[in-house]
Order: structure tokens, then C-alpha cells, then sequence
């Protein structure tokens, strides 16, 4: 292998897959602020990145029969907690559709900034490939 991408790349990657992924919760529960009953949910972002962080930088392992899954399968599932809402509705939906639009905002700015760090880190190693 001529690299290793988490030596290239750092924690960016992972980073990027798992802000994508809070980017549809956050969405699913914008679509939902007005459903009766409807829970909001959220991801541990923080805690996630760690665990993807060290899956990655495990060592490989090897599958002994084709049944097997492997290693890194569902490294990234996000475990979605139930979001606690500041003041209670009536109806019983958790969503507060300011705090879910801020923290949307958030995590988009975030991703665009892990994206723009490792598109030029590809145009880095793009360059570097040519001799340029």
C-alpha cells in the first residue's frame, strides 16, 4: 500500500460519512415537527467519530469462512438517542424546529468544511503524483 488513508486524510473521511448521516436525522426530524407523538432524535457525534476513529486504526482481521461478517461491517451505523426538548408539547412531539434548522446549519458547515479540506488534500496528492 503506498499510503494509509487515515495518515492522508485524518479524521475527515469518517467525519464526513457520519455528517451525512446526522444530516438525514436532522432532516427526518425537520420533516417531522408537526407529526403528533413524533420523537426527535440526534446522534452522539462526538463519541461516534471516537469509535470510528479506533475501529479504523485497529488492526485488520481476517474472515475464516465466507459466512463471516466483516470487521468494519456497520462501523458507521449511528446509534440515535432520543433528543430532550426544551418545552414540552401538547401533542407530544419533541421537535423544535429552530433548534433542529441551527443544528442542521451546524453540522452543513461542518461537512462543507471537512469536504473542502480533503478535496485539497486530493489536488495536494493529484499534484504531487503528476511532479507537478
Amino acid at each position: 500500500m503506498l499510503f494509509d488513508s487515515n495518515s492522508v486524510f485524518g479524521i475527515h473521511e469518517q467525519a464526513l460519512l457520519l455528517k451525512a448521516q446526522r444530516s438525514q436525522v436532522l432532516a427526518n426530524n425537520l420533516a417531522n415537527a408537526d407529526t403528533p407523538g413524533f420523537q426527535a432524535r440526534d446522534m452522539d457525534f462526538q463519541a461516534l467519530l471516537a469509535d470510528a476513529m479506533g475501529s479504523a486504526a485497529a488492526p485488520a482481521l481476517t474472515m475464516t469462512q465466507a459466512a463471516h461478517m466483516p470487521a468494519d461491517a456497520g462501523a458507521l451505523d449511528a446509534e440515535l438517542m432520543y433528543r430532550q426538548p426544551l418545552q414540552g408539547a401538547v401533542d407530544g412531539n419533541t421537535v423544535d424546529a429552530q433548534m433542529e434548522k441551527s443544528e442542521f446549519l451546524q453540522n452543513s458547515l461542518s461537512f462543507q468544511a471537512s469536504y473542502v479540506f480533503l478535496n485539497g488534500r486530493i489536488h495536494t496528492l493529484m499534484a504531487a503524483i503528476r511532479g507537478e
